[in-house]
């Protein structure tokens, strides 16, 4: 029934991409979600302990396990889209699933008969506050269960259905993207930082159902603008099973194994005598045969019997196109590049999880009378993405289109490239303020009298990494994923955070079994120096790394050319990365 509605909707839908025009109903249904998701599971682990009475390791465990499958859901949800809902039916239906997730979860902080019981001061005191019962606990499972749902949907889709919207054909419809991927990630930040301060502060300083009544109806206004523009849209099928094609290369490459490829050095010649039927869409884009993985190569040779008369292949498990074998070299090569993505990431959670522990000890004040929290330093992190993506967007591109003759100013692994140096960079800045902070606490008998900005430019430079590592991320997969791969390539980004807080436990366990420096204890007796050093030397390695997979990567759809073409343009995009 889904996929008629939706192929019913994509035969009426004009095809003439409309853009700019399509953007502030996606960009403001983004927006809005993301305050009204965040705003509510922002302060979630005060509720849990404030509220439901959980002590707060079981309420860590329990946002744990939330946040592990709200990662993980994603792909779950780029699956079922590209596969066989389409993009706006997912979209649509996940955006419903978490408003419906929210209006519960605001029951639960509205209604009495839904929470445990109150507490009385003696009860705090001794912990033996009355727990929620099963009933009360179910209501807010199935709110988490429909905000998981929810982002399940919403995170995959979000991006590649706007992607969607501009004509890649063109030079107006690719600058229009570049664009794009800079104002939306700007634009979703913005949402970030204020559900992390405005409506944190309203559950926690005026009331609950109110802080979660906001962001709930910032949900609907997100549905409301995402319905007013079902005429304007661009609708792309969905294509079946996104993982059955990656497999039968494989298979069929695997069968072939011992067979010898004609033509093995020229790479015009092999093409021209392997199967290679045209794409199924006229969207997708015909990628030529390449020499890179070229075992896999062999599951596009013919033999007799597997070829029916009208061309078509028999069994799809003995014999591939060139065009599935190439989509697959895409994802092979991809991966190289998102391992290097994760330990960007690392530094980042570093520096927001230890900031607010330094922030404690340092002079907060503005003024004689307001003081920050020190859980509010960090978003000084993303004031400074916000504010430099349009500085990017707006100035920094340009100039450097005109320099480099790239329509994005850069290419996408110079962007990624460029936010590993900054990120490492930053971590170095961090460890020499916190030996700074570290001396003056001691010598002050705790407390330090330095201002908590000093922390303002560590976290600023993050805020740049940030800019040019993850939104690079976000194009890079974007572009790079074979077309009817793309929603899989949002959930991808998702994956990288993923990794990055596995790696950072890891991280974390590894230096307190081994080391002093995250003292629980005592801020001023550790040496987070040292740690912010080892990040930076790991974020060094990482740069190392990635400039290898970098000096290796080919570009999707980009002809095989001769050795020695290939030495002189590999070399001079090295020289030119080199130069960022």
């Amino acid at each position: 029934m889904a996929e008629a509605t939706e192929k019913k909707r994509i035969e009426e839908t004009p095809p003439r991409h409309r853009g700019w025009k399509a953007m502030p109903y996606i960009i403001g249904n983004e927006t809005f979600e993301k305050l009204g998701t965040l705003g509510t599971s922002s302060n979630l682990l005060v509720y849990l302990t404030s509220v439901f009475h959980l002590k707060s390791a079981t309420a860590a465990t329990f946002l744990n396990v939330l946040n592990g499958t709200t990662n993980i859901a994603p792909l779950v949800g780029a699956f079922l889209s590209d596969s066989y809902f389409g993009r706006y039916f997912t979209l649509g239906f996940a955006s419903v699933a978490s408003f419906m997730g929210m209006i519960v979860l605001t029951m639960t902080a509205s209604i009495r008969q839904l929470q445990p019981p109150s507490c009385t001061p003696e009860q705090l005191k001794s912990e033996t506050c009355p727990g929620a019962s099963k009933a009360q606990v179910g209501v807010l499972i199935l709110s988490l269960i429909l905000l998981a749902i929810g982002a399940g949907g919403v995170r995959p889709c979000s991006l590649p259905f706007g992607v969607d919207q501009f004509d890649r054909t063109t030079e107006q419809g690719r600058q229009g993207l570049n664009s794009f991927f800079n104002w939306y990630y700007c634009t979703s930040t913005a949402g970030v930082i204020v559900a992390m301060t405005l409506m944190v502060y309203i559950q926690s300083s005026v009331s609950w159902p109110l802080g979660f009544g906001i962001p709930t109806g910032l949900m609907l206004l997100a549905l409301i603008f995402f319905f007013l523009g079902t005429r304007v849209y661009t609708y792309v099928p969905p294509e079946g099973s996104v993982f059955s094609g990656t497999a039968q290369v494989f298979v069929a490459a695997f069968r072939k194994r011992s067979l010898r490829l004609p033509s093995p050095d020229d790479v015009q010649e092999q093409e021209s005598l392997l199967y290679n039927s045209a794409p199924k869409s006229d969207r997708i884009l015909k990628l030529p045969l390449t020499l890179q993985f070229r075992c896999l190569n062999k599951a596009a040779i013919k033999r007799e019997g597997e070829l029916k008369e009208d061309g078509s292949v028999a069994n799809p498990w003995r014999l591939s196109t060139v065009q599935q074998i190439e989509e697959v070299k895409c994802l092979l090569r991809i991966v190289p590049i998102w391992a290097s993505g994760i330990v960007c990431f690392v530094a980042l959670a570093q520096q927001w999880t230890f900031s607010v522990l330094q922030g404690v000890t340092m002079d907060r004040h503005i003024g004689s009378h307001f003081q920050i929290p020190a859980a509010s330093l960090g978003t000084l992190s993303l004031v400074a993405l916000v504010l430099f993506i349009p500085i990017y967007d707006q100035l920094l591109v340009p100039i450097a289109r005109r320099i480099t003759g790239i329509e994005s100013g850069i290419t996408l692994l110079q962007r990624q490239g460029t936010g590993l140096v900054i990120s490492a960079l930053s971590m170095i800045v961090a460890g020499l303020v916190e030996q700074k902070r570290r001396n003056s606490a001691l010598a002050h008998g705790g407390m330090t009298p330095m201002s908590a900005f000093w922390l303002s430019p560590q976290l600023i430079l993050m805020g740049v990494a940030e800019a040019f590592n993850a939104v690079g991320q976000i194009e890079f997969y974007n572009r790079q994923f074979p077309e009817h791969l793309q929603t899989l390539a949002g959930s991808l980004f998702y994956c990288s955070l993923a990794g990055s807080n596995y790696l950072s436990s890891i991280l974390v366990s590894i230096v307190q079994k081994n080391t002093n420096w995250l003292n629980n204890n005592d801020l001023n007796h550790g040496r987070i120096d040292y740690f912010y050093y080892v990040i930076a030397a790991m974020g060094a390695v990482n740069f190392a790394y990635f400039v290898v997979c970098a000096y290796f990567y080919r570009y999707k759809g980009v002809p095989e050319i001769k050795e020695e073409a290939i030495n002189e343009k590999t070399s001079k995009e090295m020289k030119d990365f080199q130069n960022v």
